[in-house]
């Protein structure tokens, strides 16, 4: 049996998207802790529920201070040390970049990363200085971290292949391409599709996330759909790329879009959709699309990288050109115009879901990876 600490950005994520992946290491007769930077009532009780201690190390998730990030290492290795566990998995940048070297000097003989998606720092780098500036440091801090790695974690075949062709990681250095972070098709069911076409986008309100481009859809839709819906579901962001709360409450006030906000389940939104939308310029893998795929929805999402992954073309449903909001309507004005369509597609995303992305296969490949079967 090993101990295993599994270190998170965000404390929410431990459930959200780990969740089944502590299960799985526990089941396998592991002993796990998680740290994150929050106190988090919920998480840490949930936790416990599973068997899983939970410690709080602080972190400034934004910015880069660099005595900040010191500290945040120092405090990390004085977390491990007094955890004294056999394995190391980090994930999001931070925990990456400074918990493997604080996992180093814990001496922890085993340390992983996983890469769930590279976002704001490897999005767009050439059109502004500042993304440029942000796209140079976090590459050098990638460079750092990995060399502490024993093995790191892909989502996608063009995240991997970005840091091989950056000089991210030593060419020996060990890696793996998971499908994601999976999905529980059990808690994820197919539900009846709506008569009407009701579109449904999820995810932080970023203007890397597309969200333009699905609201400019939308809105030309409308002329040529009266009866189609829109949805937007997800939390505003402070991220550079945020989209303004003014700005989505005009869209409603224009009657494009319906803002739900951030909720805590989105399966009532799932089954009243028919058709799941994300224009996003660059994913790890999508979980929002997963669940769609899981619920028995078609798909519409970008031939870019992490999202290209999830669709056949024209099988589950469209690709469509980032940054495109005209090909963005095509795509979604055929499936609006089209109940059979909606249904084929659903129907092909759940079995894709099925046999690709289920999260016990996906956890079952890390496990394995990681020579932790019990």
């Amino acid at each position: 049996m090993s101990k295993i600490a599994v270190i998170a950005g965000l404390a929410e994520s431990l459930i959200r998207f780990r969740g089944d992946l502590l299960d799985a290491m526990r089941a396998n007769g592991h002993e796990v802790v998680a740290i994150a930077p929050e106190e988090d009532d919920s998480v840490r009780k949930r936790l416990a529920e599973k068997g899983i201690e939970y410690h709080v190390v602080p972190m400034a998730r934004a910015g880069l201070n660099p005595f900040a990030d010191l500290r945040y290492l120092l405090r990390l290795c004085g977390c491990l040390r007094r955890i004294k566990p056999d394995v190391v998995l980090a994930y999001t940048i931070k925990p990456v970049v400074y918990g493997l070297p604080a996992a180093r000097l814990a001496r922890v003989r085993r340390r992983y990363a996983l890469i769930t998606g590279l976002g704001y720092a490897f999005t767009d780098v050439e059109k502004s200085f500042s993304r440029g500036l942000v796209h140079r440091v976090a590459s050098g801090l990638y460079r750092f971290g990995l060399r502490f790695a024993d093995g790191v974690f892909f989502q996608n075949p063009d995240d991997r292949q970005l840091f091989k062709n950056n000089g991210l990681f030593n060419a020996k250095l060990k890696t793996w391409i998971v499908n994601g972070s999976g999905v529980d098709t059990d808690s994820f069911p197919v539900a009846p599709l709506p008569a009407q076409p009701s579109f449904l986008f999820v995810g932080r309100l970023l203007r890397d996330k597309g969200v333009i481009e699905y609201v400019e859809a939308a809105r030309a839709l409308k002329l040529t759909f009266p009866q189609a819906t829109f949805h937007l579901l997800g939390p505003l962001d402070s991220n550079p790329s945020g989209i303004n709360a003014d700005i989505v409450s005009g869209w409603e006030k224009e009657g494009i879009v319906q803002y739900h906000g951030a909720v805590s389940d989105v399966k009532p939104y799932l089954a009243a959709c028919s058709i799941f939308v994300l224009p996003s310029y660059r994913e790890g893998t999508p979980r929002s699309v997963l669940e769609a795929m899981s619920s028995g929805r078609a798909i519409v999402t970008t031939d870019a990288p992490g999202c290209r992954e999830t669709v056949q073309d024209g099988v589950n449903g469209f690709l469509v050109r980032p940054r495109d909001s005209v090909d963005l309507a095509t795509a979604m004005g055929r499936l609006a115009g089209s109940s059979e369509l909606r249904e084929r597609m659903g129907r092909t995303s759940r079995e894709m879901a099925e046999q690709k992305y289920d999260v016990h296969r996906v956890n079952t490949a890390m496990i394995e990876a990681m020579e932790l079967r019990g």
